[in-house]
């Protein structure tokens, strides 16, 4: 059993049982860019006809990415330049924390979507 806890991400500050969202970080030449998506929706695609959306394990997850909930999200966002949200929780999270104007969300194939950029 004890392997089986390695497969998936340490959990990270802010991990709470509300919210199971995965946080990945990385630096670009931009900045910060900052990758959220709750955890029961990574390997799914979505498509409403006009956009499609793949919440694929490299840019969402990887050996770099770390649960967290909702305080978890938000505090990665203040720290992005830019940032990639995919889920109604994660997006949510960022919404009731203002931090994402919710006329700006997009829902994209039955999911939220939103993007930030700090300027």
């Amino acid at each position: 059993m004890a392997d089986d806890a390695a497969d998936g991400p340490e959990p990270g500050p802010g991990a709470d049982a509300e919210l199971d969202c995965l946080i990945t970080r990385r630096e670009t030449p931009e900045g910060t860019l900052v990758a959220v998506c709750d955890a029961a929706v990574l390997g799914e695609t979505f498509d409403d006809g006009t956009v499609t959306l793949e919440v694929n394990e490299e840019f969402y997850a990887g050996e770099d990415a770390v649960a967290g909930g909702a305080e978890a999200v938000v505090e990665a966002l203040y720290d992005a330049d830019t940032a990639n949200l995919v889920g109604e929780g994660c997006v949510a999270a960022a919404v009731d924390a203002g931090v994402i104007d919710a006329d700006r969300v997009l829902e994209v194939g039955g999911t939220l979507h939103a993007q930030l950029l700090w300027l």
